[in-house]
């Protein structure tokens, strides 16, 4: 699969620049995008000019690609850009300028219907009906049978809450799954993909807001979802990314430095100062833990008496 911007690309804040949410239309006599198979690459190059001056654009001069089976992961400061580019993927932002390309297909010349059925998102706020669990789970594919939904919320690493339930997979979910916690939503989003199975995955801020425990879950239910997919990941949290085949920092509309965790630490730029503004907190607090049995003991010297 490629996912291509190859022109010059526009996209701006302004309503006449670029169009957003379900007003999208597919182009006369669209393709209809057949399921993706075997290696899937993605090339990305946005190149934008103001045209008017004054104008401010949301993205310039973003190009990077994105292989089949590897994760490739956006980072940077609030209001960057990274979601943005992630919903030019499935159509829900058009360019004014250049094109989306996946597996050669312009994105506009592509069936909405065909072209979303190839891309899974799950959002940071996961969002679940006040419906029942098997209803929520069945949205993505409402053809799946019993044994489907199962392995899913087993491989989503949520099966054991759900068997646990007096009503199971018919547990009414609640307004926006309110019954359930932030780690539990996001493992039930998580099965709702692995029931579409799509070939692109798009993540943002999936762990975001959860605890220790919720988030060690969720990472081990992303190793299964993630697996032989295209993906593109919006993390905050590095400790997250660390892993990444490639990461992406995003600033100011733009593709600030691409690499490897390491190679952006050495490189001593945003991610590096991102990544010690996160992590030098628990350094600070070293010095003042010692071993103890089995564990580490806090050591409150006269410095830390004097805070």
């Amino acid at each position: 699969m490629l996912l291509q911007f190859p022109q010059a690309l526009g996209l701006g804040r302004g309503g006449e620049l670029s169009r957003v949410g379900g007003g999208q239309v597919a182009q006369p006599g669209a393709d209809h995008l057949q399921r993706l198979t075997g290696i899937c690459r993605g090339r990305c190059a946005h190149l934008v000019t103001p045209e008017r001056p004054g104008d401010a654009w949301v993205l310039s001069d973003v190009s990077f690609t994105a292989e089949s089976g590897k994760l490739t992961a956006l980072v940077g400061p609030s209001g960057a850009g990274k979601t943005t580019i992630t919903h030019l993927v499935p159509r829900l932002y058009d360019p004014v300028r250049g094109a989306v390309r996946i597996g050669g297909h312009d994105v506009r010349d592509l069936t909405l219907e065909s072209l979303r059925s190839v891309v899974g998102v799950v959002p940071q706020d996961a969002h679940l009906f006040h419906d029942t669990i098997r209803a929520n789970l069945l949205y993505a594919r409402p053809s799946a049978t019993e044994k489907e939904l199962t392995e899913a919320c087993e491989a989503a690493r949520i099966w054991e809450l759900i068997s646990s339930l007096p009503d199971g997979l018919d547990t009414i979910a609640g307004d926006r799954g309110y019954r359930f916690s932030g780690g539990e939503k996001q493992r039930l989003a998580l099965a709702r993909l692995l029931l579409k199975a799509p070939s692109v995955v798009v993540l943002d801020e999936a762990t975001a807001h959860l605890d220790s425990e919720s988030e060690v879950a969720i990472q081990r239910a992303l190793a299964t979802a993630l697996a032989g997919r295209t993906s593109l990941v919006i993390a905050h949290r590095l400790s997250t990314v660390r892993a990444a085949d490639q990461i992406l920092v995003v600033d100011g509309g733009q593709i600030a430095e691409p690499g490897t965790h390491d190679e952006l630490l050495g490189a001593g730029g945003v991610y590096a100062r991102l990544y010690r503004t996160q992590f030098a907190p628990q350094a600070a607090l070293r010095p003042f833990l010692e071993e103890g049995n089995g564990g580490h003991t806090l050591r409150v010297s006269e410095e830390a008496q004097s805070w």
